[in-house]
């Protein structure tokens, strides 16, 4: 072989550095490739756990903050002072710590898509609720009244006026079958203690009706919770027990009810009118949430406010007291008494705990001074 042949370069040689170079860049481009992909794929997780917690917090918006009222009301009427919107927005941030902080910021679409997001959660959670009462309530009218033919649990078309019983807890005090029309300015009777209101003095047992008061613990403590309405209170506190017991013996965790997810330990106006609207709808005949019911020209917005406004706007500081009152009775009831606020500071000061801390902290100082 010539010296001119040895120093011309193998095209085999040739060919093998521009593979390893091509298959250098390929390797390259699918590493920033599969870069890219995981990123996409953490953000897209991200944003679904963010979608997932602002679903469950959402839950509760109609419950407590405004059962008709968007977000969007409640944000833009802030402003204005002794308004219902301006209260909702108040009792809004006071649930939804986060709310305020998150919303200022973010940019315009995430904030869209935080408040659809809050609705969709806002939205199932009333319809769970009105699927749970469907049942439940023909099961207390026909243990309270015992009515025959019982109240079908599944078939809402025989309730309504159709049925005795739910008429006789749902109609207005100024009955139907009296000549008057039914509509959001008549309390129904289920509001009222053993369902009779005293005409010379309507606020006598207002809003402690039994189906009511089950009504709003089946909501908000748990269905079985239900089952127990009687008594004055001084039961356990039933939020303490299911926190005592968020393992159970086999270790499986106990689930957490509506007021504990929420962290509500007192019952609200705002939620006493919301459970008053579901129990309502539950004992119509109406298969499904509209605002207003057609057949007799009741308009649950309207109810819905004048509830919140006996609460939220009483007409002195007597009817403040009464209502003050009222707010206490509902809480024991539904969440038990706490004996911690009956204890004076003299009393808690000379419990052990404190006087232990007290005789260590004497001694301490004696050993100190005597050296």
């Amino acid at each position: 072989m010539s010296h001119a042949e040895d120093s011309m370069p193998h095209a085999k040689d040739s060919v093998s550095y521009t593979d390893e170079g091509s298959m250098s860049g390929s390797r390259q481009k699918i590493a920033e490739l599969e870069n890219k992909v995981v990123a996409l794929e953490s953000g897209r997780a991200v944003k679904d756990r963010q979608s997932n917690y602002y679903l469950a917090q959402g839950r509760g918006l109609r419950r407590i903050v405004a059962l008709f009222d968007n977000i969007e009301d409640l944000v833009n009427e802030n402003d204005r002072s002794q308004d219902r919107l301006q209260t909702g927005y108040y009792v809004l941030t006071r649930t939804l710590l986060w709310f305020l902080k998150n919303s200022s910021g973010i940019d315009y679409d995430d904030y869209m898509h935080m408040i659809k997001v809050l609705r969709q959660g806002a939205d199932g959670a009333q319809g769970d609720d009105t699927a749970k009462l469907k049942t439940l309530i023909s099961d207390w009218v026909n243990r309270e009244l015992k009515p025959n033919p019982p109240v079908d649990s599944d078939d809402k078309n025989c309730r309504g006026f159709t049925s005795d019983a739910c008429r006789k807890v749902r109609a207005g005090i100024r009955d139907r079958l009296e000549g008057h029309i039914v509509t959001d300015l008549s309390f129904p009777a289920f509001v009222y203690e053993k369902y009779t209101a005293n005409a010379d003095n309507l606020k006598e047992g207002l809003f402690k009706g039994k189906i009511l008061l089950q009504g709003y613990k089946a909501i908000f403590t748990s269905p079985s919770s239900a089952k127990d309405v009687e008594g004055d209170g001084d039961g356990a506190d039933v939020i303490t027990n299911n926190q005592r017991t968020k393992q159970s013996s086999c270790g499986v965790k106990v689930k957490k009810h509506v007021a504990q997810i929420i962290k509500m330990d007192k019952v609200t106006p705002r939620s006493i009118a919301y459970v008053t609207c579901q129990v309502r709808f539950a004992l119509s005949s109406v298969t499904s949430w509209r605002s207003v019911d057609g057949n007799f020209d009741f308009d649950y917005i309207q109810f819905w406010r004048s509830i919140v406004d006996f609460f939220e706007k009483p007409p002195g500081r007597e009817a403040q007291r009464r209502v003050n009152k009222l707010l206490e009775w509902w809480s024991r009831k539904v969440f038990g008494r706490s004996h911690r606020g009956d204890l004076s500071n003299t009393v808690k000061a000379n419990m052990s705990v404190n006087a232990l801390a007290r005789q260590r902290a004497q001694l301490d100082d004696a050993a100190f001074d005597s050296n």
